[in-house]
């Protein structure tokens, strides 16, 4: 399995890049995410991994 997975494949988004948004920026929600990646934004198909990587760094998810 890929070390750094393309999570949003329409925006080319590694983990790596979503993972450094939510630290650096201290993201809670996923729209935050979408805005400063812009994973998320184009079909959606990857919301719901954008959510569980909020989970995991953060303990929880704003909705």
């Amino acid at each position: 399995m890929e070390k750094d997975p393309i999570i949003c494949t329409c925006n080319e988004i590694k983990q790596s890049e979503i993972e450094l948004g939510i630290k650096a920026k201290n993201l809670k929600t996923i729209e935050e995410v979408q805005d400063e990646t812009s994973a998320g934004t184009v079909c959606g198909a990857c919301v719901d991994d954008i959510f569980l990587i909020l989970e995991k760094i953060n303990g929880n998810v704003e909705l």
